[in-house]
């Protein structure tokens, strides 16, 4: 059931049409910063304090999660995707992949150093 209800968030944060977002290279999400991309789309699976959740699937809670300690780690799960989590790669520009990851390493008391840029995002494209 969870992952149906992710599934129709996922869905409905989709535009129209890729005429909806002109400026974002194709990409159909047209929040900005890493926080609204939080929000707008992975919140609906990892929950708004970013605990996760179990019901028909599992969804890990990022908040103190020691694994984003490495940011490649957690800038692959975006892109790429693994097992439930859907990849990201080609619904986010390397901004919104970037400014997500720096978001969940800092916020929900994860303390991680380190930043992800936009060249890193690329390199894995």
């Amino acid at each position: 059931m969870m992952r149906r209800i992710c599934f129709v968030i996922f869905l409905m944060a989709l535009p129209a049409s890729a005429a909806d977002t002109p400026d974002m290279r194709g990409a159909p999400f047209a929040m900005q910063g890493g926080e609204a991309v939080y929000r707008g789309v992975c919140q609906g699976c990892h929950m708004a304090d970013a605990k996760g959740a179990s019901g028909a699937g599992t969804y890990p809670a990022l908040a103190g999660n020691q694994k984003l300690a490495e940011g490649g780690y957690v800038l692959s799960m975006v892109m790429n995707g693994n097992r439930g989590m859907p990849p990201f790669r080609d619904h986010f520009t390397n901004a919104q992949v970037a400014d997500v990851v720096n978001f969940v390493r800092s916020h929900f008391g994860n303390h991680y150093k380190g930043k992800i840029r936009e060249v890193d995002v690329q390199a894995l494209r």
